[in-house]
């Protein structure tokens, strides 16, 4: 007997009802894309539901990884970052040597090494902490009801578009070049050095976990692969690594460009602003077009084309869809709405900083630090130890907006 048939009637009829509105809003959405738009456009919406089924299942999170070895000195999900990041420059490297994948151009994130980056990773930290989530974390926990992460996005939206009129600001300060380790030191050794670094963060986190518990904390979760535990979860944490790992490469496949998450908010905070001008005249008489970040190639056009034009934000509202679909086949959706006003607070303020830091430090936790490595930027790595620092700092302010650690 399957898990459906022991539940009440009406809650199989509930759940039953839920998967039936997920499966349709999915199939729907990659119906109307495909009639509107193109394949590439539909393909993006199902690539970006596996990404939101995956992050779910398997509870991949970049913020709370973080905070628990930060608190708790328990390593397990950054170990799982550490394997994500390893499967994927095997994957990558050689690909974005050569420049093509499958007879397509593709290339990697390869930004400069600046204070803009430093600064913006840093705040970014700060917000995973205070918002309850990163960039990708906030959508797959709308789409899994956590309504408390709406807030932590309408901050995101309006940290981006604030950064967005700041930006040429930034560019102007003293940055390095650009340091492409594939070019550099060759694919092969390129490789081998990203995965000793990697293995080396995972010794020592077994080392920190070894000698402040006696132990190493063990995924409970079985990692036999079965039918039913694909569909409903939960997934090991391995699983999410891997997962996560092979599907970005795939959008690489389909873009061009590894996964973008963070780009897709300041458009947004973009395209509320213009429609709020455009409805209630509210003056603020912003040039949006005579803004740096908006004349950049690609921006300009993104910010004048309908919005499911735009390869991120078809992607995002994936995420949420596959989320929301996870969730139905866990049986674990519920609206999550009653929570204290100074959360609400913190995820707004968190959500600021996080849409700022994300656009001066071009991007988030998966455009900037997984794309970043990925794509073999030392930018990745300078994301990565800032926001890191960021989010040392943030998990103590936690505790000034009584949020628990």
């Amino acid at each position: 007997m399957n898990q459906i048939e022991t539940l009440p009637l009406t809650a199989r009829f509930n759940r039953l009802r839920s998967l039936s509105l997920a499966l349709l809003l999915l199939i729907t959405g990659s119906l109307y894309l495909l009639r509107e738009y193109d394949s590439h456009q539909a393909t993006l919406l199902i690539l970006g539901a596996a990404l939101g089924l995956s992050l779910f299942h398997a509870s991949f999170g970049f913020t709370s990884a973080w905070r628990n070895l930060i608190v708790n000195r328990r390593g397990r999900g950054l170990r799982a970052q550490m394997l994500m990041l390893g499967v994927a420059v095997c994957l990558f490297f050689p690909v974005l040597s050569s420049g093509t994948l499958l007879g397509d151009d593709v290339a990697g994130y390869t930004r400069p090494l600046g204070w803009s980056v430093i600064f913006g990773a840093f705040i970014f930290g700060i917000g995973m902490q205070l918002g309850n989530g990163c960039a990708s974390g906030n959508l797959y926990h709308v789409g899994g009801g956590q309504i408390r992460a709406i807030p932590s996005m309408v901050g995101f939206m309006i940290g981006g578009l604030w950064a967005s009129a700041d930006y040429e600001w930034w560019t102007t300060l003293p940055q390095f070049a650009p340091v492409a380790i594939i070019e550099s030191l060759g694919t092969g050794l390129a490789i081998a050095v990203n995965l000793a670094l990697f293995a080396l963060i995972a010794s020592l986190s077994f080392w920190l976990e070894k000698r402040y518990h006696g132990d190493i904390e063990q995924d409970l979760r079985q990692h036999n692969f079965n039918l039913k535990m694909l569909l409903q979860g939960p997934w090991p944490f391995i699983w999410g690594g891997v997962v996560l790992a092979l599907l970005n490469f795939a959008v690489l496949a389909e873009t061009g460009r590894p996964w973008s998450v963070a780009v897709a908010y300041p458009l947004w905070g973009a395209k509320a602003y213009l429609w709020l001008e455009e409805t209630f005249a509210i003056g603020l008489e912003l040039e949006l077009d005579f803004w740096a970040y908006w004349l950049q190639p690609g921006r300009e056009e993104a910010l004048m084309e309908p919005l499911l034009s735009d390869t991120v934000s078809v992607m995002n509202i994936g995420i949420i869809l596959g989320a929301f679909l996870a969730a139905t086949l866990a049986g674990k959706f519920s609206w999550q709405w009653q929570i204290p006003s100074i959360h609400w607070f913190a995820a707004i303020l968190g959500g600021v900083m996080l849409g700022y830091g994300a656009t001066i430090s071009f991007g988030c936790n998966i455009g900037a630090y997984f794309g970043g490595i990925v794509s073999g930027s030392l930018h990745g790595w300078l994301w990565l130890i800032a926001a890191f620092a960021g989010s040392l700092l943030g998990t103590r302010l936690r505790l000034l907006f009584r949020l628990p650690n």
